[in-house]
């Protein structure tokens, strides 16, 4: 299967009074039609600029970018509008325009210089309102609707250009937690559905992880890790990209730590979701979670009833986890106060 997407040694950056400053470079990277790719990488090491280099928003400053093997320095901008739709982090201004009229812009690279949309075409539109379930919102007003409406409308204007490729901005940057999981869940969807090479920039590194074909990982030397999510997981890519000084990113459970444990460590027990669930508790106070019982300050066991503890101070039971917490601050309390004596 040939690439819908596809670059040869990239540079992209900035050009300004005559300078050039490059910000990522020998970039070569591909996406095959189908496939959900997610970039990753912390704030301002490039993804932004990289994402308009590949739009054609931005002119790269060494290599090439293909689409359908074609370069896009060699294509019109309507060719190029054909095949590459393109959803920026950036909230459209577009006051009380009805929202299937903002799709059907989607349209325009296609219908020439009258402007005019044919039966076809209304058609195509109403096929992407559909599809990306936003017929409800068709008849509303822009300005009328919330943000996670709002990206779905604009989504659905991309998918009426009926491109090769898209690519989208940090898409669900404004967007509460069950809203980017729906946003993300669909892209993966049309991908699969619509044959389209997706690609999509995040700062959600759960999410990403959990709904990507694909990774395009910058580390903090501006090299780029390519591989499934499992890949750059088992080499420790995304551990090293993303742990700082004092938290830590496990693979194991694609979570965050904080590295410092002032109290010492606690060993939890037992059975069930609650045992992960105590684990957070003593790690968010202050206490390594230990493989054993010995020499741990404080243990913990879960059962069908609750938890049970015993610590420096005492024993204590609960069936809520605030109960716990604040029996684990009680014992952090002693602990401290022990350690000034």
């Amino acid at each position: 299967m040939s690439a819908s997407l596809q670059t040869h040694d990239l540079a992209v950056g900035y050009r300004s009074h005559g300078k050039s400053r490059t910000v990522l470079r020998n970039i070569n990277v591909q996406v095959s039609p189908g496939e959900l790719v997610c970039l990753l990488g912390v704030n301002g090491i490039g993804k932004s600029t990289l994402m308009r280099t590949l739009a054609g928003m931005e002119p790269a400053l060494g290599g090439s970018v293909a689409i359908n093997g074609a370069d896009i320095t060699r294509m019109s901008q309507y060719d190029l509008a054909r095949s590459v739709a393109v959803v920026l982090t950036e909230r459209v201004a577009v006051g009380s325009m009805p929202a299937f009229k903002l799709v059907e812009l989607g349209r325009y690279p296609h219908v020439g210089w009258s402007g005019l949309l044919s039966d076809e075409d209304r058609a195509i539109v109403r096929d992407a309102v559909i599809a990306v379930g936003a017929e409800h919102l068709a008849h509303r007003e822009i300005n009328e609707l919330s943000d996670g409406e709002r990206q779905r409308i604009m989504i659905a204007r991309a998918l009426a250009q009926r491109p090769a490729v898209l690519l989208l901005d940090e898409p669900a940057a404004f967007l509460d937690v069950s809203a980017r999981v729906e946003i993300v869940a669909t892209l993966r969807r049309l991908a699969r559905e619509r044959n389209v090479a997706v690609v999509l920039s995040s700062h959600d590194l759960d999410l990403s992880l959990r709904m990507a074909d694909t990774i395009w990982l910058i580390d903090g030397a501006g090299r780029m890790h390519i591989g499934a999510p499992e890949d750059l997981l088992a080499d420790g890519s995304i551990s090293a990209a993303f742990s700082g000084p004092n938290i830590a990113f496990s693979a194991g459970d694609r979570t965050f730590k904080i590295r410092e444990h002032p109290y010492g460590k606690a060993f939890v027990g037992g059975t069930g979701e609650g045992v992960s669930m105590a684990r957070t508790v003593l790690e968010r106070e202050g206490f390594e979670i230990a493989h054993s019982p010995e020499g741990a300050l404080v243990v913990v066991a879960i059962d069908a009833s609750g938890w049970h503890a015993r610590g420096r101070a005492g024993n204590g039971s609960g069936t809520r986890f605030a109960e716990l917490a604040r029996f684990v601050r009680e014992e952090t309390g002693v602990i401290a106060m022990e350690a000034q004596q």
